[in-house]
């Protein structure tokens, strides 16, 4: 599919006559930082010592889940368990000490690249993440500096993480723009979702082992294969703001 498609086909989705961004809603994991592979080893380890069997596949489909929902969840599934909030939450600090052990995860290759080119167009960046992951949150500044700013939204600030369009929308209200006006930066299923959802221009990277067809499948407007082919197509993406 090439942009000019893409770009028609939200229009009509979105009862618009023009693509006008003028924000961009940015996912953490997988878009930040390449950070799937110790969060799905640290969620494999603690399941399983907890007498739930489950495989990394399973948490980068559940990717943009908050964390205790991503508890509850497996162990309703897996355990017939269920976990109160409190309980989810102590559950996540272990979850999050297994993963912190595992060493600091790189950022993204050429993600800041992206984050800045949208700078210099005036276009505000704001974190939607359904992470709770205190030891990733804290870098993003040091990491993406002057990007974010007070523009964040983590699975503390939400009820309902993604799929549900609230991260999304919560999003687009401290962007202080419309959804059409906003793109999503994503990676993973539910975040697209989530993002279609909340009614935004919504791209996906592939950035880890979910397929390009898996994100058009959830609802991708546009999908690229790394961080380099978004930069490069920003120009057919923004036309408007040119």
């Amino acid at each position: 599919m090439t942009e000019q498609n893409a770009i028609t086909n939200y229009l009509k989705y979105a009862g618009i006559k023009e693509l006008n961004i003028k924000a961009a809603l940015v996912d953490c994991d997988g878009v930040l930082f390449d950070s799937m592979k110790n969060h799905s080893r640290a969620w494999v380890k603690l399941m399983t010592k907890n007498g739930i069997k489950c495989t990394r596949d399973e948490f980068y489909a559940m990717e943009g889940m908050v964390g205790t929902e991503v508890i509850k969840t497996k162990f309703k599934t897996g355990a017939g368990k269920i976990i109160t909030d409190d309980e989810a939450l102590a559950l996540y600090g272990v979850k999050g000490r297994y993963f912190r052990e595992l060493g600091e995860v790189p950022v993204i290759e050429g993600t800041i690249d992206v984050l800045n080119a949208l700078k210099e167009r005036g276009i505000n960046s704001v974190l939607v993440t359904g992470s709770q992951q205190a030891s990733l949150i804290e870098r993003i500044d040091k990491d993406y500096p002057g990007i974010f700013e007070d523009r964040k939204v983590t699975g503390h600030d939400v009820r309902r993480g993604k799929p549900n369009p609230e991260p999304y929308l919560k999003g687009i209200g401290k962007a202080g723009v419309k959804a059409s006006e906003c793109i999503v930066i994503e990676n993973a299923p539910l975040g697209v979702q989530a993002g279609h959802a909340a009614g935004c221009f919504t791209v996906a990277v592939t950035t880890g082992p979910i397929s390009e067809k898996e994100l058009y499948k959830a609802g991708a407007d546009m999908v690229y294969p790394n961080m380099a082919a978004l930069l490069a197509a920003l120009p057919a993406l923004l036309e408007a703001k040119d």
